[in-house]
């Protein structure tokens, strides 16, 4: 028998496997995000600087009761500032005004201003109510009375050292402020203070006029 000869089998060669080159992703996000450009600064921008001093010039005079002053300064920013600062500016014109309009504001007697004072207290207008007390105090030196509110509104804003300075003031000028203290809830912020204590209740003998 004839030996049957084996089929020679055909092998393929391999391709040479072609490696893809992959570009980094932080290549590819640096050139499809520009870099933004730098926020003006303040030199850049004397505009906007010139707004924020106006600004801060005009919450200066506010806070010193000079409402004339603070007025035309607010209106420029307004007027001209960026719109975050104008829609502030707007915010401290509007109390400015009724600042204004409440100081021209005229009484028939002193008693009708403290009455009216009181009411600003009253509903929370704190700075406006001050800006009357001390109007007060400038007419008539020895208004025991403004003194006195004064003192509360001290008392209420956390001025502990300024309230028993007024408070013992009015006492001084009229003794029957110092029994009204005595069940004014208003004075309740001090009345752990033993210096309150000793200026309401004082020990016989001793003097109530101390300085504070």
């Amino acid at each position: 028998m004839k030996k049957k000869v084996a089929a020679s089998v055909k092998r393929s060669t391999p391709k040479p496997n072609k490696k893809k080159t992959l570009r980094s992703t932080k290549t590819i996000m640096a050139k499809k995000l520009p870099v933004p450009p730098p926020k003006p600064t303040f030199k850049e921008d004397p505009g906007f600087a010139q707004a924020v001093q106006n600004y801060e010039a005009g919450l200066k005079a506010m806070q010193e009761h000079k409402f004339e002053k603070a007025k035309p300064l607010l209106e420029k920013i307004i007027a001209t500032g960026p719109k975050e600062l104008a829609d502030r500016a707007q915010m401290h014109l509007n109390s400015c005004n009724q600042q204004l309009a409440s100081s021209s504001t005229t009484f028939k007697s002193q008693e009708e201003h403290f009455d009216y004072a009181v009411s600003l207290m009253n509903s929370g207008q704190y700075d406006q109510s001050r800006v009357h007390l001390e109007k007060m105090l400038k007419q008539n030196a020895k208004a025991d009375f403004a003194l006195y509110g004064l003192a509360v509104l001290d008392c209420l804003t956390g001025q502990v050292e300024s309230s028993l300075k007024n408070l013992s003031e009015a006492i001084r000028l009229n003794p029957h402020n110092r029994f009204q203290a005595r069940n004014d809830s208003d004075f309740q912020n001090m009345a752990d203070d033993p210096r309150f204590t000793e200026l309401l209740y004082p020990e016989p003998g001793e003097s109530t006029f101390t300085k504070l």
